[in-house]
């Protein structure tokens, strides 16, 4: 049941009729996983929180730089040299200081992601990383635990939901080679602030949609952005049936 700040805080989301009090009470009771909190983590830990969203993990094992504050909105020149998932966190607390966050302050590996992935309804990949994003991968496979994931470089992005528990394809499918150290990354050839701006606040309404039962989420199609054109394509994604991670869902 919500109270009355509650009803006030959420009113603009709660007017919709196909999300309504029912939307938003699923919302309070979801825990979501932000794995990095940089150019995407930081829009989508922020628009989680704001809207509602009862509990958040923040992993990130890297401090703040100068060059993170033209497009990582949740951090500012005091943070510079703070662990990003606390300066996250501090963020999410001055914004919406009835959501819970668990702060996790160093980098992840494979070994850590079974047990956090069991604790979540979510799982919100913000990395840069191809280990990271495969191993991700298999722990929500493993715990039948969605996966928004999204990567941003340039003026470009893409988005996709990851679900194949439920139906269609893994992260896997679509990157097969998991051999790749990383992936292109901002540092060697740049981006737009306003890019992962985007692409951090759609992984977040994917999110949404999914903990609340709204609309029609990304599962099997992958969105293609490039914001130097305004060039927007959303492509139909298959399972492999070869795939190691979750070809044993197909059969």
């Amino acid at each position: 049941m919500l109270n009355d700040e509650q009803l006030l805080r959420y009113n603009r989301q709660l007017l919709l009729h196909d999300f309504d009090v029912a939307g938003q009470e699923a919302l309070l009771r979801a825990a979501v996983l932000v794995v990095g909190l940089g150019g995407l983590g930081c829009p989508a830990a922020l628009y989680l929180a704001a809207a509602g969203v009862g509990r958040l993990l923040l992993a990130d094992g890297d401090s703040v730089e100068a060059s993170n504050l033209q497009r990582q909105i949740a951090h500012g020149d005091k943070d510079i040299g703070r662990n990003k998932a606390a300066s996250a966190a501090d963020a999410i607390a001055a914004l919406n200081p009835g959501v819970t966050v668990e702060v996790i302050a160093r980098e992840l590996f494979e070994d850590d992601l079974p047990a956090l992935v069991q604790r979540v309804d979510l799982v919100v990949d913000a990395t840069d990383n191809f280990p990271v994003r495969h191993a991700l991968n298999r722990a929500c496979i493993a715990a039948a635990v969605p996966l928004v994931s999204a990567a941003a470089v340039r003026s470009e992005g893409q988005l996709s939901v990851f679900d194949p528990v439920r139906g269609g394809p893994c992260y896997r499918c679509l990157y097969p080679d998991t051999a790749d150290v990383t992936a292109l990354s901002c540092s060697e050839s740049g981006v737009l602030a306003p890019l992962v701006g985007v692409l951090g606040s759609l992984q977040a309404m994917e999110a949404l949609k999914i903990l609340a039962g709204y609309g029609k989420p990304l599962r099997g199609e992958l969105l293609l952005l490039d914001l130097r054109s305004v060039d927007i394509r959303r492509l139909a994604l298959s399972p492999r049936a070869d795939c190691p991670d979750c070809s044993h869902l197909q059969r």
